[in-house]
């Protein structure tokens, strides 16, 4: 009887002595702001006000505050990763699987509808803004396109993706059709990709961007095809991608490698949200030749060192932005290309500056397809919709 309430209350003491050392460590542990590995910013802690305790808000934030700032967290999130693949033998964790060196995320199946919301999409904006240009659209493919059936694990039909794409649109290989498909990317493979990371490496894409410019009409303006003798090398070690922290996983991080040359050193990128005014001209945009534009590097490695990205790969162009104009006064032509694009362009671009006096960034997950003619001007221009197979089956997000 004694022997079981020794028992009983090591139990109870135990449990108190656990959540007053957590309670202690809470509070003296210094606080981050950030979190590397999962590339995210943490749930600051909240201040408690009338409103957000009526509404109940400030119970749902300081609860997010304590996951965040939970004692070891990093440590745990990974030792739960290891108990899923280890001991519950599970294939994935939150959805990343790790094979053959990479990680990648799970995506299927392929939505039909999505396909075809894109496909609406792109012959509204060629109807409103260009309806006599020549309109070219290319697909990238995720990393399951190279590692998902050979090792066990769903994905989406690509070919019927393709297929599906192409009815909508109408597309064909007749110069008069409405839409052309580009192919560029035969001869990806999976070693063209970070390891960590969802995007393809610039310097394994120099074939992909002379295949476009082949198609565009431009790869006579191009001193390379595969080869990347014409650059400089420049590389930015330890970069952790996407996946990394999503996996909770130990990997060897990517190197990210950029190419330089006299063209992208000279060349300069204007952005709708840099040039943003606030204050009393709250709304206002300073335009691309207005005084006061400000216009930025191709390669952006600044933000290694301010804390405003939390993304390396942000280097190319400065990341995510609804919209921007890159000009290239050493270009060997005074031709222009306008991309609808995502992320995976913003290494791809630099590499046709060789070739087009001025590039436009479309992001539609940014902006409103409404307001595009505000800033730019289609006329003459080279067209081209260039999304990655995410994009293509989550149309939705898309304005």
């Amino acid at each position: 009887m004694k022997e079981s309430k020794w028992k009983q209350y090591i139990t109870i003491y135990g449990f108190v002595f656990f959540l007053v050392s957590v309670m202690i460590l809470m509070v003296i542990s210094p606080k981050k702001t950030i979190s590397s590995a999962e590339r995210r910013r943490l749930a600051e802690k909240p201040k408690l006000t009338v409103k957000n305790l009526m509404d109940k808000s400030f119970m749902d934030d300081t609860e997010k505050y304590l996951l965040d700032h939970f004692p070891f967290r990093d440590e745990l999130r990974r030792v739960k990763a290891y108990f899923a693949y280890d001991v519950l033998q599970q294939k994935e964790n939150n959805d990343i699987y790790v094979t053959d060196g990479h990680a990648a995320k799970l995506e299927y199946p392929l939505n039909e509808a999505s396909v075809k919301r894109l496909a609406t999409k792109m012959k509204g904006l060629q109807q409103q803004y260009f309806p006599d240009q020549t309109t070219w659209y290319a697909i990238v493919p995720d990393k399951n396109y190279f590692l998902a059936d050979k090792n066990g694990f769903p994905s989406i039909d690509y070919e019927r993706m393709h297929v599906l794409l192409g009815q909508e649109l109408g597309a064909d290989s007749a110069s008069d059709a409405p839409f052309r498909f580009m192919d560029i990317v035969s001869g990806l493979t999976i070693d063209d990709y970070y390891h960590t990371d969802t995007h393809w490496r610039q310097e394994c894409i120099l074939d992909v961007a002379y295949r476009a410019a082949s198609a565009l009409g431009i790869s006579d303006l191009l001193s390379f095809s595969t080869d990347s003798a014409v650059f400089t090398k420049n590389e930015i070690q330890n970069f952790y991608g996407v996946y990394y922290g999503q996996a909770a996983l130990p990997m060897e991080p990517d190197t990210i490698v950029y190419l330089t040359s006299e063209v992208t050193d000279a060349a300069q990128v204007w952005s709708l949200e840099e040039n943003m005014q606030s204050g009393k001209n709250a709304g206002t945009v300073v335009l691309p030749d207005e005084e006061g534009a400000i216009w930025k590097t191709i390669y952006q490695t600044e933000k290694l060192e301010d804390g405003k990205s939390l993304d390396k790969y942000d280097i190319f162009v400065g990341g995510a932005s609804s919209l921007q104009i890159i000009r290239s006064p050493k270009a060997a032509s005074q031709k222009r290309l306008i991309l609808f694009r995502d992320s995976y362009t913003s290494s791809l671009a630099p590499l046709l500056l060789e070739a087009y006096k001025e590039i436009v960034l479309i992001d539609l997950r940014y902006i409103d397809s409404a307001r595009i003619g505000t800033y730019v001007d289609f006329t003459g221009a080279d067209i081209l919709f260039l999304y990655n197979t995410s994009i293509v089956n989550h149309s939705e997000m898309l304005k």
